[in-house]
């Protein structure tokens, strides 16, 4: 499915499940305004068009005492396909590593990591990302405070 061929039911179908996923088909159609049952055929087709990849709960990252947010800038020693693939599953297996991008900059990778304090930081710094395959060097970056996060 193009997602030019979305229209503004469908966008606002979006809109409505990336902010209350739980909300009920009935709610969702009274929202958008249409009838339940081209609202839960829309839906299904959004899911199955992959626009909606699925539901889970977001949780509370402060709350769960990981308030310690890096950035961390890696610059790889190889950047041919098979170096860059090892480095990305090696990433998959760290926990601690919230997001990772590769970037078109002057270096090759950005990675969100969340910790419980600094001590848990320099751990997985040391211990985990230094070791993942092909890694030249690293630079760090403290988030201060979160401004905005998770919103499309």
């Amino acid at each position: 499915m193009d997602p030019r061929q979305l229209d503004s039911f469908d966008r606002a179908i979006l809109q409505v499940m990336a902010t209350d996923g739980r909300i009920s088909v009935t709610d969702l159609a009274q929202r958008i305004g249409l009838s339940k049952t081209p609202t839960q055929t829309r839906l299904k087709r959004l899911e199955q068009g992959g626009y909606i990849k699925g539901y889970r709960a977001i949780l509370d990252p402060i709350r769960l005492g990981l308030d310690h947010v890096a950035f961390v800038q890696v610059r790889l020693s190889d950047t041919r396909e098979a170096a860059l693939s090892a480095f990305n599953r090696g990433v998959r297996g760290i926990p601690e590593i919230e997001q990772c991008h590769m970037l078109a900059a002057d270096f090759d990778y950005l990675l969100k990591v969340r910790v419980r304090d600094m001590a848990a930081y320099r751990a997985v710094l040391g211990e985990k990302i230094s070791a993942l395959p092909h890694v030249a060097s690293t630079s760090t970056y403290v988030a201060m405070q979160a401004v905005k996060e998770g919103a499309l």
